[in-house]
């Protein structure tokens, strides 16, 4: 059975095929700005990566785009070959603890709860009806990156605010990366062959997100009532005092959404360095001696450092650390700082294994109290496992 699944950000659109249940990868691809002059996408298949320049005006041009590239490689010889179509969606809310089949009532969930997912939701509802326009047979399935929070208790997810902002607004914490998040909780209890763990996993990218796990349930995560939350990230602040932003309107005059947009667009890194939200050009600044990035990546540090420690506490120990993601899988020197900043706990890096992690790799000595790893997420596998389920 092919699968496809569709991650549609606010100016970009991942998939990825495949022939399910074997899980193999018969293409992949990405369009990338959206809307936005200089559009263009990839696609990677048999080995080769082809790029091409192209007007994308919207995301129904680039679902177009991609029915007929699916054609032209091959991949299938009919649409309707694609039996089940999975959507990554960031916000479910507390409406959805598990992925659903997508119909007109969950579509409107989905659009309700877009105020708490401004960037993503909206696209997410786009990028299923462009796939529902061009292949109306296929199962279309929503899997919600808040759904693997569901588990948290009301002492963890709720804020030491009014009651009634739960109970009248859905002030909550909700968490997002709960996809990948799951995935990690699954690779390493096949790792250590034991579901019984106390995990804690950190998804470290543009954005970001620490979750502690028990016995494969998530007991606490650092993304909050919105992915602005928790770790300092590329763009988005973290964790900050909440009065910053009144007083900050008293200042300077500026409107509450002028300041969200800075609080989500102009901070974190970029925010500190003044260079970019890609740790990528901050570690090169950091190198090049650029004292605000190297303040930028220190402050990074810690605040990872902080919140593993805190779930330490939480988990009352721990059986594994995994670093995922674009920067937890491939800046070994993040991960050594912020795996020394814990050297506390009993932790010891082995250097030559970190430094030189490929794929699924174990970072720490054999003496290590805590063990630490490196597992390089695959939040589309587990959108595919979710459709096939549905769609068999």
């Amino acid at each position: 059975m092919k699968i496809l699944s569709v991650n549609a950000g606010s100016s970009s659109l991942k998939f990825q095929a495949y022939e399910m249940p074997e899980e193999k990868v018969l293409i992949s691809g990405t369009f990338e700005r959206i809307g936005i002059d200089g559009s263009f996408y990839t696609i990677k298949i048999n080995g080769e990566k082809i790029e091409k320049n192209i007007e994308l005006k919207d995301h129904a041009s680039a679902v177009k785009i991609l029915a007929e590239e699916l054609i032209n490689y091959k991949v299938v010889k009919d649409l309707n070959e694609i039996e089940g179509v999975g959507h990554r969606v960031v916000h479910g809310g507390d409406k959805f603890s598990h992925s659903v089949i997508i119909n007109e009532s969950v579509k409107d969930e989905i659009k309700n709860l877009s105020a708490l997912a401004p960037l993503h939701n909206p696209a997410h509802i786009v990028g299923i009806e462009a796939f529902e326009s061009i292949i109306p047979d296929a199962t279309e399935v929503a899997v919600f990156d808040t759904a693997f929070h569901q588990t948290m208790k009301e002492d963890r997810f709720l804020y030491p605010v009014p009651y009634d902002w739960y109970t009248d607004y859905a002030v909550r914490k909700y968490g997002a990366h709960g996809t990948s998040h799951k995935y990690i909780a699954e690779r390493i209890a096949d790792i250590l062959n034991d579901k019984h763990l106390k995990i804690i996993s950190c998804h470290i990218g543009n954005g970001g997100s620490i979750t502690a796990i028990k016995d494969m349930e998530c007991i606490d995560t650092s993304m909050g009532f919105t992915p602005n939350a928790g770790i300092m990230m590329g763009s988005r602040t973290g964790d900050i005092d909440a009065t910053i932003l009144p007083y900050i309107v008293k200042q300077t005059g500026r409107n509450i959404d002028s300041i969200e947009k800075s609080l989500n667009k102009e901070s974190g890194l970029l925010g500190i360095s003044g260079v970019s939200s890609d740790y990528r050009d901050i570690e090169a600044s950091r190198l090049a001696g650029n004292e605000r990035s190297i303040l930028a990546r220190n402050m990074y540090v810690e605040r990872i450092a902080d919140y593993i420690a805190k779930y330490y506490v939480e988990l009352e120990g721990c059986d594994a650390i995994v670093f995922t993601a674009g920067v937890g899988e491939n800046n070994a020197n993040i991960r050594h700082d912020v795996l020394n900043k814990l050297k506390v706990l009993g932790i010891k890096v082995d250097e030559e294994l970190n430094q030189n992690a490929k794929g699924e790799s174990l970072i720490t000595t054999s003496d290590s109290k805590i063990k630490a790893y490196v597992i390089p997420t695959d939040e589309e596998v587990m959108i595919a496992r979710d459709t096939y389920n549905f769609a068999k």
